[in-house]
C-alpha cells in the first residue's frame, strides 16, 4: 500500500492540504502502526523470511479496522461506507476468480522476478492460495498481475485498497478543516 498512500498524499498536497496535521491526532498513529507492520511483512520476503506471509490474511482486516477510530472521532461515515462498497466489490472479484480457478489465485509476476520478491519455486509453497499462472487460467484479467516489485495485486485487491485511499484522504481533509483555521494548536497539546 506504499504506492497508494503516496498517491493519496500527493493528491492531498495538490489540493493544498497539509499532511502535518495527521500527526496531531492519536487516531493516525494506529493506522501508521498497522501500515508499518504491513511494510515489514512485505519486505521481510526480500530477506527470505516467509513466516509472516502465511498470516498476511490477518493484516487486511487490521488495516480496515485501524481506521475505525478516525471514522468515529472525525465522523467519516460517508467515506467509510463508500470505501466499504469498494471492499465488497474487490472481495467479490477475488472470490469469483478463485472459484473459477480451482480454489487458487493465479499470480503472474513480472517485476517481482527482477527484484527477487518471488520465484517460480517459491510461489506455490508459501501459502495454499496462490499459484503461478499459466495459459489455462480463467479470467486472467482478474488475477494477480499488477506487480509493484514487492507486492502483486489483482484488480479486486486494488478495489479493496481504495478503502484505505478514501479514508486516508478524508482524514487528511477533516484534520485540515479542524486545524487550518487556527494557527494555534496548543489546545490540541493540552488535550493530550
Amino acid at each position: 500500500m506504499i504506492v497508494e498512500i503516496f498517491l493519496v498524499c500527493l493528491l492531498a498536497k495538490v489540493n493544498h492540504y497539509k499532511l502535518k496535521y495527521l500527526f496531531y491526532t492519536w487516531t493516525f498513529y494506529i493506522v501508521l502502526l498497522i501500515q508499518c507492520v504491513l511494510v515489514y511483512i512485505e519486505f521481510s520476503v526480500f530477506f527470505n523470511d516467509y513466516y509472516f506471509i502465511q498470516h498476511v490474511y490477518l493484516i487486511e482486516p487490521a488495516i480496515i479496522l485501524s481506521f475505525m477510530f478516525s471514522m468515529f472521532v472525525y465522523k467519516l461515515y460517508k467515506p467509510a461506507i463508500t470505501g466499504s462498497f469498494f471492499i465488497v466489490i474487490g472481495t467479490l472479484l477475488n472470490k469469483f476468480v478463485i472459484s473459477q480457478n480451482g480454489g487458487k489465485m493465479p499470480v503472474f509476476p513480472s517485476f517481482s522476478y527482477i527484484t527477487g520478491y518471488v520465484s517460480p519455486e517459491l510461489l506455490g509453497s508459501v501459502d495454499g492460495l496462490h499459484v503461478l499462472g499459466g495459459s489455462n487460467i480463467k479470467f486472467k484479467i482478474l488475477t494477480d498481475y499488477i506487480d509493484y516489485g514487492y507486492s502483486i495485486l489483482s484488480p479486486g485487491d486494488v478495489f479493496i485498497h481504495l478503502f484505505v485511499c478514501i479514508m486516508l484522504y478524508y482524514l487528511i481533509r477533516a484534520l485540515n478543516e479542524k486545524y487550518s483555521n487556527s494557527n494555534d494548536i496548543s489546545g490540541f497539546r493540552r488535550k493530550i
